[in-house]
């Protein structure tokens, strides 16, 4: 899915993006007001996901979270419609919401060996990802709303 979490709903966007949803997160657009969200949700054709009611009713297209705990915002999110399962190979950047490419090439230090893991590197801000301990949480997150 392609969402634009307003600045309330932050917390949730590397899970999403996790998912492998394309998250847009207002802040890192430095974007607050109103107006502005709904003419980059129309304009990018993006689901708007916030905690405020009078804004949500203004969209075209919103999903409206009550909770500010981001565990129950992921629930919110599930019984909304939005699929919350991590996809086999990771698609997305947590850090910057851009597309991820398998590397096979040097890593930085911060990263495993590509050659012992497998390594994938934002295609936008260069970071790499694998699946490790914070892939391992968040499956365990996403598999503890189901029981």
């Amino acid at each position: 899915m392609r969402l634009l979490l307003d600045a309330m709903c932050g917390g949730v966007r590397a899970h999403l993006r996790m998912c492998g949803h394309d998250a847009a997160y207002a802040l890192d657009r430095g974007v607050e007001a109103d107006d502005a969200l709904l003419r980059i949700a129309r304009d990018e054709d993006r689901t708007l996901v916030t905690r405020d009611a009078a804004l949500a009713g203004r969209a075209a297209d919103a999903v409206r979270l009550d909770a500010t705990d981001v565990d129950e915002q992921l629930r919110e999110l599930r019984d909304a419609g939005v699929p919350l399962t991590l996809p086999d190979e990771p698609e997305r950047c947590g850090a910057c919401n851009g597309p991820l490419a398998r590397t096979e090439g040097s890593t930085p230090d911060y990263a495993p060996d590509p050659a012992d893991v497998a390594v994938w590197r934002c295609r936008d801000c260069g970071r790499c990802f694998w699946k490790g301990s914070h892939w391992d949480r968040v499956a365990a997150t996403l598999a503890a709303m189901d029981g």
